[in-house]
């Protein structure tokens, strides 16, 4: 999949390889020209990626190659755990959860799983959790606090599934519940978006000690979509409600309401999937020696006071 951005450095490299193909077939010194070729790509691929528009940054977040949770959570971890239900309606194929080991230290991994294939889009509803899925996902973290376990969340939905049914069993209640709960957790929580972030369907596995955003993904209320279906009346203007939006990871930070942004391969995530895990697994490392040193009551307060300092409130 080349996203339309991306189109001239596509055709630059189908160049250099019909050039190394034709160098190699007939056996003509083409070298000079390959390195050449091979500059002007990094070169171009570099003023590409460093100057996306808050848009394409959407669009490389949803790229269809880019990697999702139990992508990174098998790569990250060893001896990965999946644990399954609510103990009440059913499993949410949408919320993924279980027991990794990560360098001798076992950690509970949240996250939302999207589809590769229609089959599996289905099956996982397009990384949109019912109600049952938020309620795995705090079965899970009581779990973990139940035996002083550190949480990560990795994030990717377009939103909590919008359905009557989901309505009807409860979904506004359980994103909420969850919000509350995670507040008061006593151990490390550490919320990692990879992919899109999108309302309360984010939110509700998103609260913690250390909230960070992979460098080309979104966070926010509404999906560009959306917002423009509802200002002009048409997703025409898609573009200009994710400029108005200011979704992007480097928009998070500076209004202070994320703590980090992790870098990523040049391209995206997708170009390189083992070093964009292995720098997760790093940032994971790096903020639990951070959180370890903190005592349960000082984590959780320090938690309650960083999200209650968001936003202005005028009385």
């Amino acid at each position: 999949m080349v996203l339309e951005f991306e189109k001239p450095i596509a055709d630059l490299e189908l160049k250099l390889q019909e050039m190394k193909e034709l160098a190699k077939g007939k056996e003509i010194d083409l070298s000079a020209d390959i390195q050449s070729l091979e500059e002007k790509i990094k070169t171009l691929k570099k003023e590409t990626f460093q100057n996306l528009t808050r848009w394409q940054r959407v669009q490389l977040s949803r790229h269809a190659d880019r990697p999702y949770a139990l992508d990174y959570i098998y790569e990250i971890t060893n001896d990965f755990i999946e644990i399954h239900g609510d103990r009440n309606v059913k499993d949410d194929k949408a919320m993924i959860g279980g027991l990794g080991d990560i360098d001798g230290r076992t950690v509970m991994f949240i996250g939302q799983q999207k589809g590769r294939n229609t089959k599996q889009r289905q099956e996982r509803n397009f990384g949109m959790a019912n109600p049952e899925g938020y309620r795995k996902a705090l079965r899970l973290m009581k779990m973990a606090e139940k035996f002083g376990k550190p949480i990560v969340t990795l994030i990717d939905t377009p939103g909590a599934f919008p359905g009557l049914e989901a309505e009807e069993r409860g979904q506004g209640e359980a994103i909420a519940r969850n919000i509350k709960e995670m507040f008061m957790l006593k151990v490390p929580v550490i919320c990692i978006i990879i992919g899109e972030g999108a309302s309360g369907g984010a939110l509700g596995i998103a609260i913690g000690d250390k909230v960070m955003m992979l460098e080309n993904t979104w966070y926010s209320v509404i999906s560009p979509e959306s917002c423009s279906s509802i200002l002009w009346r048409s997703w025409d203007y898609k573009e200009q409600a994710a400029e108005a939006l200011k979704l992007t990871a480097t928009d998070m930070q500076n209004n202070k309401l994320v703590d980090g942004i992790i870098p990523e391969p040049l391209g995206g995530a997708h170009k390189d999937m083992k070093a964009m895990a292995s720098t997760i697994k790093a940032n994971i490392q790096d903020a639990l020696k951070e959180l370890d040193k903190m005592k349960p009551e000082k984590r959780i307060e320090t938690r309650i006071d960083k999200f209650s300092s968001m936003g202005v409130v005028n009385e």
